[in-house]
């Protein structure tokens, strides 16, 4: 049987707006059956914090570190916790709800999607399973997380190599899609990292980060050789092939839906009432 025909757009590096703009603008126009299921790949100019929907920057984030160190600032439209987006592959994923591959639940669908990052890691040569919490702590810091920062636990079916959360991804559903978005960490740094949120004091600061070293990681630190950003793109579109048993067709944007999104970028998120509202 012939396998099913997605879209692949690798965007290169975007500003934060156009990334959310464009994710939003993908959703939309499967919404109307005007294009097909969409894998999306990109970077971010500048290196950019993002936070979940959410989100309090008042509360959690220090803007003027993110201004500081040059950095761009967005609100993304899918959940989850802050991530800092610079030496990484981010991803999406736009699909329809009733997709006959989709099951219904949110948790099992994540876990369908996410198949073909776990292809990818594996194309890699790195051995990375989904972590699914067991415990009841495991299970209570999913519904109350400890931490601003995305990367500091894994939820359900998030991706793990040797026990360290290895990509962080978020959903929203919205006009019957489906949109999955993450990153997959090339190089982390962590104390950039740190130095972006809020903390009641400086040994709060301390515990969270030396408890994140052993949470998460990046490929570089468990390969032997760089991995450059072309191979992991590479390997990861050979995983989304064959995780969700589809073949990718590369796709550029047309004039007018480059405006369309540029537009919405402009509007929506460059704007202080999305970025802020909460």
């Amino acid at each position: 049987m012939a396998k099913e025909v997605w879209r692949f757009i690798d965007s290169g590096d975007c500003p934060p707006a156009f990334n959310m703009a464009l994710d939003e603008a993908l959703l939309d126009w499967h919404s109307q059956g005007k294009i097909p299921p969409t894998v999306r790949f990109y970077g971010w100019n500048p290196p950019t914090l993002s936070i979940g929907y959410f989100q309090k920057v008042e509360k959690e984030i220090d803007l003027e570190a993110v201004k500081r160190h040059g950095l761009g600032f967005v609100r993304r439209p899918t959940g989850g916790r802050g991530v800092l987006h610079d030496k990484e592959l981010t991803y999406s994923v736009i699909v329809s709800e009733s997709h006959p591959a989709m099951p219904p639940t949110v948790t099992e669908a994540y876990r369908v999607i996410s198949q073909g990052i776990l292809e990818g890691f594996r194309f890699l040569g790195l051995d990375a399973y989904f972590a699914v919490p067991k415990t009841e702590e495991e299970k209570a810091d999913l519904r109350s997380p400890r931490s601003a920062v995305c990367f500091d636990a894994p939820s359900w079916y998030e991706l793990v190599v040797e026990g360290r959360k290895i990509a962080g991804s978020a959903q929203t559903r919205q006009k019957g899609v489906i949109l999955q978005h993450g990153s997959i960490l090339l190089d982390l740094d962590e104390e950039l990292l740190f130095s972006l949120f809020k903390y009641p004091n400086e040994r709060v600061k301390e515990r969270l980060q030396r408890d994140f070293k052993k949470k998460a990681v990046a490929i570089n630190e468990l390969t032997s050789r760089t991995v450059t950003m072309e191979e992991a793109k590479a390997a990861f579109y050979k995983g989304f092939e064959k995780g969700l048993n589809i073949v990718l067709e590369p796709y550029t944007l047309t004039a007018e839906e480059r405006e369309y999104v540029e537009t919405l970028a402009r509007t929506k998120y460059e704007s202080d009432e999305w970025n802020f509202k909460r």
